[in-house]
């Protein structure tokens, strides 16, 4: 199975559902980075990467993953995860990427990070 990229909105948040594989041999990664270049180049600022039904992510898709990072914090901007898993989770903590990007396993948790402190939400 190949890459399948959703992606929703909660408030300012966006969400990128990734399902499948983001690997460089079926070129899986090329369109996520395509994917995640055109939201930050429309200003999307607080992105949410939800890693739950993502089955396998290689060197290239960990590269694009940082790659966003970096853009997002230049851009004053901010990328999370969510809910890595089995060999995806592996991966990421191999390379770093669960002490260095925020990771949730809850999505509401993950969304409610992003809001700066002392903020609530009116009715």
């Amino acid at each position: 199975m190949g890459l399948q990229i959703s992606i929703r909105k909660s408030g300012d948040v966006t969400i990128v559902d990734l399902r499948g594989r983001s690997t460089i041999d079926d070129g899986e990664s090329e369109s996520l980075s395509n994917q995640l270049q055109k939201l930050v180049a429309n200003g999307v600022r607080k992105l949410l990467l939800n890693l739950a039904d993502l089955a396998k992510v290689d060197s290239s898709g960990v590269a694009i993953i940082v790659r966003t990072f970096v853009s997002l914090k230049r851009e004053g901007g901010d990328l999370k995860l969510l809910s890595p898993s089995g060999l995806v989770l592996e991966v990421l903590t191999v390379f770093r990427l669960i002490s260095t990007i925020p990771t949730f396993k809850n999505e509401a948790e993950a969304l409610a990070s992003f809001q700066p402190r002392g903020y609530t939400a009116r009715p």
